[in-house]
C-alpha cells in the first residue's frame, strides 16, 4: 500500500534518541520490562563517535512526573549505569543531556566583562566612549554585577525539548491501573445514549468519487446520527462477492481525509470505511480547531459524546451493507483513532472480530491529579467539573467490555499518549490481547522511524484475517516476570 505510513505518521519528525554513535544504551533486562523491586535501567557505554571528556546529566521519572533518580556521569573510566528500583507498577522515563560547564559567579563575570572592555577599547579607542555611555552593557552573557538578572544557558540539541537522549522502561506494566474507578452510572449513561441513537434512521447518502486505484469503487458517505452526521469514504472491491470489513478511525486534528487509505485497502480485498472524527465532509477541514476541549464540563455537552456515537453508527452501517461477508469486522486507528477504536469496541461487544490500535489516546483523563502525565486530549482536570466528566470518555472504562482480540502498540517514551495511560486501559481488557512495546518510540508523528514493530505486526494480522484466518494475540508481554 503506497501510503501505509500516512496512517500512522505526520509530517513532523522529532529525534528523541541520542546520536547512536555518541552513546549506546543497553537495557539491564532485554525488552525493558521489569518486576517490582527489580533494578531497572540501562548501561551506558561510549559509541564509535564518543565525545572526548564529555560530561552528562540524567533524570529518571515515573510516569513522566515524579523524579526517582538523577545524577551525572562521564565515560572516562568505561561504562555507567542509570537505574531505579520501584516497589510499585510504573513506567520509567529517563532523559540524558550533556552537562553544561559551570557558570562564573556574578563577581567573576563582572571582572571578566571589565577586562574585555579594556582590551577592546585599546584595540579600538572609539569604543571607550560607548562603554562610558553604557556602563552596564555586558560583553559576556552572564551578570555584569552582583545581583543583576541572570540568564539561563541552554544546551544545544534537537527540538522541541533538546534532550540528548530519551529512554523508556516498564516496571510491572501489567499491573498499571486507572487513576480513578469507573463511574457507578457509566453503563447506564452509555446504554441510554445507544438506545437514543438506535431510534435515529441512518439515511445513508453515497456520492461516487473518482479514484486512480484500479478495481475498486469509492464513495463519499453521509449518515444521520444522534444530533450530528457521520462522514467518510467507503471503498468497495469492484467484483462479485462479499468481503471482510475494515473500519478506520482517524487521528487527532482537523483535516481532509485521504481517500487512498481505504481505496488501497479495497484493492487488497477489504470493504473499507474511513470515518471522519468530525461532522464535516471528508474533503473539508471546517471543524473547530479546539474541538477536543469543547463542552468538557459536562458529559452531556462534551465534543466526544457525538464523536463516539458517530463511530458506533458507522460500525452499525457497515454491518448492513450487502458487500459485507456477514462475519468479519476489523476496526483500527492511531492516537485519537485508537481511542475511538477502543471505545467503539467497548460499546459494541460481539460486533467486532479484531481491534488493532497504535498508541491510543484518551486514557486516564485525570492522571495529573494522581501523579501521572496525562494523555491527549489533556483536559484541564483541575476544574472539578472537567475531572468529573473525564471518566465518562476514558478508554479504560470502555475496555473491560471489549470482547474482540486486541492488539495495542505502546510507545515507551510517548509524551502525547504516555504509556501508563495506554496500559491503564489495555490492562482492563479481558479478551485476548497483545502488546507491541516500542521502547524507542515517542508518538508516531515524532518518531515514525521507530514504528516498525507495529507496522509489521498490524499488517501480519490484517493479511491473516483477509485470507480467512483468525487473529490470535501473543500474550508474552503479560507473562514477563
Amino acid at each position: 500500500m503506497k501510503i501505509r505510513l500516512a496512517l500512522f505518521s505526520a509530517a513532523f519528525v522529532f529525534v528523541t534518541a541520542a546520536s547512536a554513535a555518541e552513546l549506546t544504551f543497553t537495557p539491564l533486562k532485554p525488552g525493558g520490562v521489569y518486576a517490582e523491586g527489580e533494578q531497572a535501567g540501562w548501561t551506558v557505554t561510549p559509541g564509535s563517535d564518543a565525545v572526548a571528556d564529555a560530561h552528562y546529566v540524567y533524570t529518571v521519572k515515573t510516569d513522566q512526573m515524579q523524579t526517582v533518580a538523577s545524577g551525572s556521569f562521564d565515560l572516562a573510566k568505561g561504562g555507567f549505569t542509570i537505574s531505579a528500583k520501584l516497589d510499585r507498577p510504573a513506567m520509567l522515563y529517563a532523559v540524558i543531556d550533556r552537562a553544561l560547564p559551570p557558570r562564573p559567579s556574578a563577581a567573576e563575570a563582572a571582572q571578566l566583562n571589565t577586562g574585555l572592555k579594556v582590551l577592546l577599547a585599546k584595540k579600538d579607542p572609539t569604543l571607550q566612549a560607548v562603554f562610558e555611555k553604557y556602563p552596564d552593557y555586558c560583553i559576556v552573557a552572564e551578570p555584569c554585577q552582583p545581583g543583576s538578572q541572570e540568564t539561563t544557558p541552554v544546551a544545544p540539541g534537537p527540538e522541541p525539548e533538546g534532550h540528548l537522549a530519551v529512554l523508556g522502561a516498564a516496571v510491572a506494566p501489567a499491573e498499571i491501573e486507572p487513576s480513578v474507578p469507573r463511574p457507578a452510572d457509566f453503563d447506564a449513561f452509555w446504554a441510554g445514549k445507544l438506545a437514543a441513537l438506535a431510534k435515529v434512521p441512518m439515511n445513508p447518502h453515497l456520492t461516487p468519487v473518482a479514484t486512480a486505484v484500479p478495481g475498486i469503487k469509492l464513495y463519499m458517505v453521509e449518515l444521520d446520527s444522534l444530533g450530528s452526521h457521520v462522514h467518510g469514504y467507503l471503498a468497495v472491491p469492484a467484483k462479485q462477492g462479499r468481503f471482510p470489513a475494515m473500519v478506520v478511525y482517524q487521528w487527532a486534528g482537523v483535516y481532509p481525509l485521504i481517500p487512498q487509505i481505504c481505496a488501497d485497502r479495497a484493492a487488497e480485498g477489504w470493504l473499507c470505511l474511513d470515518v471522519d472524527s468530525h461532522d464535516m465532509r471528508p474533503d473539508e477541514a471546517t471543524a473547530p480547531k479546539n474541538y477536543y476541549e469543547l463542552g468538557n464540563t459536562s458529559r452531556e455537552t462534551s465534543y466526544f459524546l457525538p464523536m463516539y456515537l458517530r463511530d458506533t453508527r458507522a460500525l452499525d452501517w457497515v454491518r448492513t451493507l450487502p458487500h459485507w461477508n456477514r462475519k468479519t469486522v476489523v476496526i483500527t486507528g492511531t492516537s485519537m483513532g485508537g481511542q475511538q477504536s477502543l471505545v467503539t469496541a467497548g460499546l459494541n461487544p460481539g460486533k467486532i472480530d479484531a481491534v488493532v490500535v497504535n498508541e491510543p489516546s484518551g486514557g486516564d483523563f485525570v492522571a495529573e491529579l494522581h501523579g501521572r502525565k496525562s494523555a491527549y486530549p489533556n483536559w484541564a482536570v483541575q476544574d472539578p467539573k472537567v475531572a468529573e466528566t473525564g471518566p465518562y470518555f476514558d478508554t479504560a472504562n470502555f475496555a473491560s467490555r471489549i470482547t474482540a482480540p486486541t492488539l495495542v502498540a505502546v510507545g515507551f517514551i510517548d509524551k502525547v499518549c504516555p504509556p501508563a495511560s495506554v496500559l491503564s486501559a489495555t490492562n482492563r481488557i479481558t479478551a485476548p490481547k497483545e502488546i507491541v512495546p516500542m521502547t524507542e518510540s515517542d508518538h508516531n508523528n515524532y518518531t515514525p522511524d521507530k514504528q516498525g514493530a507495529f507496522l509489521q505486526r498490524s499488517e501480519e494480522i490484517f493479511a491473516t484475517i483477509l485470507h480467512g484466518g483468525k487473529f490470535v494475540p501473543d500474550a508474552w508481554f503479560y507473562s514477563v516476570k
